[in-house]
């Protein structure tokens, strides 16, 4: 049959499509910006058909409606990342959490968490049938892959991305056709702690290097501050606007990627409108699912891998906190270890844990002992690089009366006094 009859046999309307989910299972719903907006508002409408349906994602930019008050009859959202609009339901127990490795998810979808149905977004099917999962590729290929039930809006504002990124139309059951504009992250505001912190992980970055980043204030400051570098590679789980800045300015080629050369490779996107247009039809961004993006074994193969992540806590034998407050999951560890790991074994690699020194109030980041029932994110025996905008900190090689020390090194100055004293108590004879 040709696709564009298929096309317009599953053509339907939000509101019928979702009809065919049934009372219980588990929906997988598309990724961060790739959040289909009008399925899932069209889903919560329809929550009277529900009795404790799983609701299955990273993070949501939509208004995550399925995890507010009242609706635990109907929904119970299973977080694999707990962001902004799910840490509530998390934290009262009206939503489950699941640790997992961002590359594990896909294998997951095929066996701890089988996929009933999978709610995605998809730019227009191009003149072959194929649409682009556009700005989220990560688990939401594998969604669409293995789920039995697949329901795509197509959206006219999703960029076609290249890469790893197309669904033919026959393997779309339900196609609603709803041009929404997608959620736009702005750029977050750099201070001068911020670009303190870019500029000394700045120093650490070579000409030729391949980067990895995320997102916000600290990833920022480092993209604003690698203006004088040249050469530079991007294999990252995420881009955002900053790396269209570099691009721009003549700083990222990836010419000298020894995998995937003169591509910039990731598994999602999110940013401003800006950067979405950036990524549509351009041959030079590449994404592909996070089963390969975020595979350590993948991260390796490129040489001079440089991963900057960023945390909660390092306490002083460098074991890093950046998912949990206590116990308090705020979010997760998403590719952080993916990318330590992958840059431990790279050719010329390094990681770099990159957060201001103290948090809101004053306090520490830089402590004698996590919090309690906080979880360890990047064990001591994988940090490599810790940076304030106090210092930089190497840690691989190092004691742990050495990385105590160095760690002291860059914490606030206010706070060094109180983690001296604590090495009396942490190392018989102290730091002497």
């Amino acid at each position: 049959m040709d696709w564009r009859a298929q096309y317009r046999e599953r053509l339907t309307t939000a509101q019928e499509a979702v009809k065919l989910i049934g009372p219980r299972g588990r929906v997988a719903l598309g990724h961060a910006a790739g959040e289909p907006a009008a399925l899932v508002a069209a889903m919560v409408a329809n929550r009277a058909a529900y009795a404790g349906l799983e609701i299955v994602h990273m993070v949501s930019l939509g208004r995550a409606a399925y995890a507010q008050g009242g609706m635990e009859g109907s929904f119970r959202h299973n977080a694999l990342f707990v962001g902004p609009r799910t840490r509530e339901a998390v934290r009262e127990g009206r939503a489950d959490f699941t640790p997992c490795f961002f590359h594990e998810i896909p294998e997951l979808f095929s066996t701890a968490l089988p996929l009933d149905a999978a709610l995605v977004q998809v730019s227009p099917p191009d003149r072959h049938g194929f649409c682009s999962l556009g700005v989220s590729v990560d688990y939401t290929k594998a969604a669409v892959e293995g789920a039995k039930l697949v329901i795509a809006q197509v959206n006219p504002r999703m960029p076609r991305t290249m890469g790893g990124s197309f669904v033919h139309v026959s393997r779309l059951d339900r196609i609603v056709e709803a041009s929404e504009e997608l959620p736009e992250l702005p750029r977050s505001a750099l201070g001068d702690v911020e670009m303190a912190i870019g500029e000394r992980c700045a120093a650490l970055v070579r000409d030729g290097d391949c980067l990895q980043l995320g997102i916000g204030a600290i990833p920022d400051a480092v993209l604003a501050s690698l203006k004088g570098k040249r050469d530079l590679g991007i294999h990252s789980e995420m881009i955002s606007d900053g790396v269209v800045d570099l691009v721009e300015a003549g700083v990222v080629t990836c010419s000298r990627k020894s995998l995937h050369p003169g591509k910039i490779v990731a598994t999602f996107l999110m940013g401003t409108r800006r950067l979405y247009d950036f990524v549509d039809d351009n041959p030079l961004v590449e994404l592909y699912p996070v089963d390969y993006v975020n595979d350590p074994a993948v991260i390796m193969r490129n040489d001079n891998l440089v991963s900057i992540n960023s945390c909660v806590q390092v306490d002083l034998a460098g074991q890093v906190a950046s998912e949990t407050v206590g116990p308090a999951q705020i979010s997760a560890v998403g590719g952080q270890v993916d990318f330590v790991r992958g840059a431990a074994m790279s050719r010329g690699g390094r990681s770099i844990i990159a957060m201001s020194a103290t948090a809101k109030g004053g306090i520490s980041k830089i402590v004698a002992r996590l919090d309690e029932g906080a979880a360890v994110t990047t064990s001591r025996n994988d940090v490599d690089y810790v940076v304030t905008e106090h210092g930089v900190a190497r840690l691989k090689g190092l004691t742990l009366r050495q990385r105590a020390r160095a760690l002291i090194g860059i914490a606030a100055p206010e706070a060094r006094p109180a983690l001296l004293e604590a090495c009396s108590r942490l190392f018989p004879r102290g730091l002497d």
